[in-house]
């Protein structure tokens, strides 16, 4: 039998911006102390499940996030502009309560505002982890950083789930991860993936 593969999904550190309630869509917006000590209790983390691989947004609080775990394995990572957090257009910057006064209650159509659909934003992050998923050999664990809204929908695009589905997921906390096994659909037949864990989270102390 081939020895299991797993991908873990790993949502960046806490940043002013999440802590204000403020949309960041793609702004470049850095991770605040209390993002680097989640980023570093982590990576402390998920050491232990031996990773072979690590991919991440090129977005700054990923790869700030991302260089915590190469600190501990020594790892090179791959930035890669698909993993990037969806693109919000006009609302990027704006707190919650101000989108909710001007543009009423969501979920909101990024595509309307400038931004990316949610059919655009699943389409380029499932390809990103469907290449994450084929750079894995038998029995191997890679880690993918990237960003709360863009790993629900692409998590959703990667496993064939309906928008309604999807919906049902809760956020996922700051330095929350996803993971996700390999499964034969049959004896011999071809490989598919199932949600193993959602929303874990390493305390910090």
């Amino acid at each position: 039998m081939t020895a299991t593969r797993r991908l873990v999904l790993l949502r960046h550190g806490l940043t002013d911006w999440n802590a204000e309630r403020r949309y960041q869509g793609q702004a470049d917006v850095g991770l605040n102390e209390t993002g680097v000590l989640q980023a570093k209790a982590a990576a402390v983390a998920l050491v232990d499940y031996d990773v072979r691989l690590l991919w991440s947004s090129d977005l700054g609080r990923a790869r700030s996030t991302a260089e915590e775990l190469v600190a501990m394995t020594g790892l090179p990572p791959a930035y890669d502009a698909r993993l990037r957090e969806v693109h919000v257009g006009e609302i990027s910057g704006l707190t919650h309560s101000e989108v909710l006064e001007r543009f009423g209650p969501g979920p909101h159509d990024y595509g309307r505002h400038g931004g990316e659909s949610e059919e655009q934003l699943g389409a380029r992050v499932r390809a990103a982890l469907e290449d994450a998923a084929a750079a894995l050999g038998a029995g191997e664990t890679g880690v993918v950083v990237s960003h709360g809204h863009a790993l629900r929908t692409g998590l959703g695009a990667f496993l064939g789930w309906p928008a309604e589905v999807v919906a049902t997921l809760g956020p996922l906390g700051n330095c929350g991860w996803i993971e996700l096994v390999e499964r034969a659909t049959a004896p011999g037949g071809s490989v598919a993936w199932r949600l193993a864990a959602y929303n874990r989270v390493a305390p910090i102390s």
